[in-house]
């Protein structure tokens, strides 16, 4: 199973090389986000603000990115997929996948965010525990939606029931993460936030598991 998902890891790639417009898309929302927020806030954010900002920047820009997961195939793609490769190496290999793309999509994000909104609030944290958060964030956020756009798309309403569906489940994860952020920024020491952090990355592992096993049973209908 292991040279499959490679494989189709390898596919996923070869799919975005060919739709390059798409990671542009992404990054244009996350800049005129933070552009945006840069023109209406200027140097008026501090602490709290600044990291509830941050993701909620980071929150939308992952549904923009992630929507397309399973929305990019029709059924009859599907089905060929479905006579090469286990499902369960399908969805193993994209939330691989999604989770690398968000990895990188958050670290861009916060050096944007940074470079437009300021980075004092930086200045008196733990920038090891804030990237640690940020990257585990980000990896939870394309966890959950992975999952949630393999939902909505079999039920052939994806954008909307995504929203649906993926705001109360993404809601204890974004609130988890905006405390262990919010903690970094006040340069907590690890023993006040290693708990939390090992907390985010079980969710992120239950949560990959889940999809693992519940997805052949959602594919197979």
């Amino acid at each position: 199973m292991s040279k499959e998902v490679l494989n189709l890891l390898k596919l996923e790639a070869a799919l975005d090389l060919r739709q390059r417009a798409a990671w542009g898309g992404m990054l244009l929302y996350v800049v005129s986000a933070v552009y945006v927020c840069h023109l209406a806030m200027k140097d008026a954010l501090a602490g709290t603000a600044w990291n509830a900002l941050f993701w909620i920047i980071l929150l939308f820009a992952a549904f923009n990115a992630l929507a397309r997961s399973f929305q990019r195939e029709d059924q009859g793609r599907q089905l060929y997929l479905h006579t090469l490769a286990h499902p369960r190496s399908v969805v193993l290999a994209r939330a691989l996948y999604n989770a690398l793309t968000m990895a990188l999509l958050s670290l861009l994000s916060l050096l944007f965010y940074a470079l437009f909104l300021g980075d004092e609030p930086l200045a008196s944290a733990d920038l090891v525990q804030f990237v640690l958060a940020v990257v585990l964030g980000g990896i939870g956020f394309a966890a959950v939606l992975t999952l949630i756009s393999a939902i909505a798309a079999r039920a052939g309403n994806g954008i909307g029931l995504m929203a649906i569906l993926g705001f109360p489940v993404i809601l204890p994860m974004l609130l988890a993460v905006m405390r262990a952020s919010q903690l970094a920024l006040q340069g907590a020491p690890w023993s006040d936030t290693g708990l939390l952090f090992l907390a985010l990355a079980a969710l992120d592992v239950v949560t990959i598991t889940l999809a693992w096993l519940l997805f052949p049973y959602l594919w197979r209908d």
